[in-house]
């Protein structure tokens, strides 16, 4: 079997179609291609070719995760759902997330406190509500408890900007409402009574 054509994808530029006894077989990144060492007329014997077409499904497995993990951060969990919805097998999906490990590019500790902290950027958020978000992320407790820990937001103070900026809004004039709604973003019922009393007071 013979390589009798390498041509660069139209879509993809980083990408490079490999062709067979001139039949499409696989791809490979630019990166891969030069790595393979594969040359237009080189043969190659049928246990050859399925090692290169095995690296081919690692090598666009890669590049679709770093594809995803360019989007935002990721906890492992989180790629390792998208690999399966994208129908790659447990093999491949471990190697692939070992391989992102090892450069660094998933880490769920250094994911758990770029959550925090962007989370705390957008809009006031309770350690609750963070909590539960890093759960849904299947983040591990004990990760997450130490992100957490290392996080220098203030409660309190996070609880009465929420509550000064609600109270702007009529359908909060309410307290009942306002209190309905501070529980639901996962303050403790204690923290927002002596907030709204706080508050009040000023």
């Amino acid at each position: 079997m013979r390589i009798t054509d390498i041509k660069q994808q139209v879509k993809r530029k980083t990408r490079y179609s490999i062709y067979v006894d001139d039949k499409y077989s696989f791809s490979l990144s630019e990166t891969e291609l030069m790595k393979s060492c594969i040359r237009i007329g080189r043969d190659y014997n049928a246990e050859e070719l399925e090692e290169l077409q095995q690296t081919a499904v690692l090598d666009k497995a890669f590049m679709r995760s770093l594809d995803y993990l360019a989007r935002r951060p990721r906890s492992e969990w989180e790629v390792r759902d998208y690999l399966k919805r994208k129908e790659y097998d447990s093999p491949t999906i471990d190697t692939i997330l070992n391989k992102l490990s090892d450069y660094d590019y998933i880490d769920d500790a250094k994911f758990a406190q770029a959550w925090i902290t962007n989370r705390r950027l957008l809009k006031p958020t309770s350690l609750r509500r963070l909590r539960q978000e890093l759960i849904q992320k299947h983040v591990s407790k004990e990760v997450i408890e130490a992100a957490l820990t290392e996080d220098e937001g203030d409660e309190t103070a996070s609880l009465k900007e929420v509550i000064e900026k609600k109270r702007s809004q009529s359908r909060y004039q309410d307290p009942q409402k306002l209190i309905a709604y501070l529980l639901r973003q996962g303050y403790n019922y204690g923290d927002i009574k002596d907030a709204l009393q706080s508050t009040t007071e000023d």
